[in-house]
C-alpha cells in the first residue's frame, strides 16, 4: 500500500486558492452594486413628470408669486415646504414628494373629449401616470395652469386643498383645446 507524502496534502491546489479568492471579491461586488442601485432609487430622488413640463409665457404667469406664497407649509401628511422658482415641493419620509408648479403650458393631449375630473370647484386633466408611484394633474379651467404631482398613497387631501387655493387665487377661463 503506497503511503500519502505529508507535503503533498497540506498543499492547497492553485484552482482551490483562485476560488476562495474570487467568491469574497464577487460577493463585495455584488454587495457595492445592489446598494449603488437601491440608492439610486429612493423615493424623492427622480424628478416628477410635471417638473419637466414646459412653462407658458403670459396668460397669468404674473399671478404665481402670489399662488406660491398662498400654498401652506403642510399639504396632508406632507411637509417641509421648499419652493425653486415656480415649483414647489413638499416631502414625506419614504414617498415621493407633493410636486406643484404654477404657469405650465396648457396639455398638449386637452381634447373636446378629454376625461377632466372636477375636484370642486376645479378642473383637472390627468397628464402622467406612473404605476405604483404618483399621478400628475393639470388644472385647466384656470390662468395659470397649474401641475400637480401626487405620489401614490398621498390621498385626497393635496389635491382638495391645492384645487380650493386654485379657486381662491386664480381667474377662472374657458377650456382651451387648442384650436
Amino acid at each position: 500500500m503506497a503511503q500519502s507524502d505529508p507535503e503533498k496534502s497540506t498543499q492547497l491546489s492553485p484552482a482551490l486558492i483562485a476560488t476562495l479568492v474570487v467568491i469574497p471579491v464577487v460577493v463585495l461586488a455584488l454587495f457595492i452594486a445592489f446598494a449603488a442601485v437601491n440608492y439610486s432609487n429612493r423615493p424623492g430622488d427622480d424628478p416628477s413628470p410635471v417638473e419637466g413640463y414646459a412653462t407658458a409665457q403670459g396668460a397669468g404667469a404674473d399671478k404665481c408669486p402670489s399662488f406660491i406664497d398662498a400654498l401652506p407649509d403642510t399639504l396632508g401628511d406632507y411637509t417641509g415646504k421648499s419652493v425653486d422658482g415656480t415649483t414647489v415641493r413638499w416631502g414625506k419620509d419614504d414617498s415621493e414628494p407633493i410636486v406643484v408648479r404654477c404657469g405650465v403650458e396648457r396639455p398638449a393631449e386637452l381634447a373636446p373629449t378629454s376625461s377632466l375630473q372636477v375636484i370642486d370647484p376645479v378642473q383637472w386633466f390627468m397628464t402622467d401616470t406612473v404605476r405604483g408611484v404618483g399621478q400628475a394633474y393639470v388644472s385647466v379651467d384656470h390662468r395659470p395652469y397649474i401641475a400637480v404631482w401626487v405620489p401614490s398613497g398621498a390621498g385626497n387631501a393635496p389635491i382638495t386643498d391645492v384645487s380650493a387655493l386654485v379657486a381662491k387665487h386664480l381667474e377662472r377661463a374657458p377650456l382651451d383645446f387648442g384650436r
